[in-house]
């Protein structure tokens, strides 16, 4: 990791910038292979699976007997498992159902909203170097919980055609059935655009890599929507002299070993603990299986080294990580200094895997920055409000004139008149 002690502040801009992405070179790959699954359905699909996930299909459906079969491979210990992490992660969602209330704005006037269900939603889940099973309940569980009529997954098959049991052991447990053999691009296509075998949809949620990116920032310019734009994944720890250094490596580590182009960024106050982390990372990387993939992520990482705890919040909140983790004596105080951030983890028994996994919070969350203007997914990204008001006669009375005047001054004689029409009954 490269480290970096007391920048001054106009450097701070700078040491935040996430590895380069340049996307570009994609899109017009990705725009013909969506073009011919909007023209071409399922064979569009199966072709390019054939093409990028080196298998042959001879259709897309995940059938029963296959979830019978992939629920017989997954061992009772990770069942259990998923099961306990999808209790908290409904928990913890339940808790954020919207209870509308009535306000009389003026006399007569009577203004509401309601929570409605996004009726269809699609979820991504990606295979890649790593079966995200998990993701299948951070992004089904609250879809359920929201009331979505039909939820849609796609993840791709192996080579044998075959998608991993736990993903499918995750989906049965949070209750999806429309499960598709469909990967990247032609994933986000089917979804977006509906094929004879997978439905569309009106909102797609869930990570990818930079063509699964690509495609869904595409297809929300004219068909769906998307949860929000997203890049590698990314952490932030905020450190003082009271820190555990193999815990601290540990979480750098977590996040590191997901991708080359993933990114880990140590806040710390303390030089002595910069040395001892630095010996954790080598000694706990040598023991990594996936050694090589986080080694290359350190080298887009950073040491800052600031003056107190303080700064390191201001400067935090300039990178506005994915996940933050304020291990330090006065996580509390700090806690309340955070601006921007998707999910925070607080002293040192908080560790980042835990809100990955079965904590109960949502691990679907804004990265390279954009937790500036998103919040992760919770269960209001599952659903929509819709306004509601009630006028009687003394509302008009009460706010009439002040709706004429403002049409009459807009220049919009028909807005002016809807409510003239009315008054005349006063």
């Amino acid at each position: 990791m490269n480290i970096y002690r007391y920048p001054s502040i106009s450097e701070w801009t700078s040491l935040c910038e996430r590895p380069h992405l340049d996307a570009s070179a994609l899109h017009a790959t990705v725009s013909n292979v969506l073009d011919d699954i909007r023209q071409n359905g399922d064979e569009a699909v199966m072709r390019y699976e054939e093409m990028f996930d080196h298998v042959r299909l001879d259709n897309l459906t995940i059938s029963p007997e296959e979830m019978a079969e992939a629920l017989e491979k997954v061992s009772d210990e990770l069942k259990s498992a998923l099961t306990l992490a999808y209790h908290n992660i409904r928990k913890f969602h339940e808790a954020q159902v919207f209870h509308g209330e009535k306000i009389e704005t003026s006399p007569g006037v009577t203004c509401w909203q309601k929570s409605v269900p996004i009726e269809k939603v699609g979820l991504y889940i990606p295979g890649g170097t790593a079966p995200l099973f998990s993701t299948v309940l951070m992004l089904a569980t609250p879809a359920k919980t929201a009331g979505c009529r039909e939820i849609v997954l796609c993840t791709p098959p192996n080579r044998e055609g075959k998608v991993h049991p736990a993903i499918l052991c995750a989906a049965h447990i949070a209750g999806v059935n429309k499960i598709f053999k469909a990967g990247g691009v032609q994933a986000i296509g089917a979804m977006a655009y509906g094929t004879e075998s997978v439905p569309k949809v009106y909102k797609i949620f869930g990570p990818g890599n930079q063509y699964v990116m690509a495609a869904k920032q595409q297809v929300s310019q004219d068909s769906v929507a998307i949860d929000m734009p997203a890049g590698p994944s990314e952490v932030c720890v905020v450190a003082d002299a009271t820190a555990n250094p193999a815990f601290v490596a540990a979480d750098l580590l977590s996040q590191a070993e997901h991708g080359i182009d993933s990114q880990v960024m140590l806040i710390c106050t303390d030089e002595q603990l910069i040395t001892a982390v630095t010996h954790e990372l080598e000694r706990q990387l040598a023991e990594l299986p996936r050694k090589d993939i986080a080694a290359q992520a350190l080298e887009n990482s950073k040491i800052i080294l600031v003056k107190d705890t303080h700064e390191a919040m201001a400067l935090s909140n300039v990178y506005a990580p994915e996940h933050l983790i304020l291990n330090t004596d006065d996580f509390t105080e700090l806690a309340e200094l955070v601006v921007n951030a998707g999910s925070v983890f607080l002293g040192q028994w908080a560790c980042e895997s835990a809100g990955d996994y079965a904590s109960g919070t949502n691990h679907t969350l804004p990265t390279h920055g954009w937790a500036t203007a998103y919040s992760g997914v919770n269960l209001d990204s599952f659903c929509r409000k819709v306004t509601f008001q009630e006028l009687t006669q003394e509302g008009i009375r009460n706010i009439g004139a002040a709706v004429e005047r403002m049409a009459t001054d807009e220049e919009l004689a028909a807005h002016c008149k809807a409510m003239s029409v009315r008054r005349v009954y006063e």
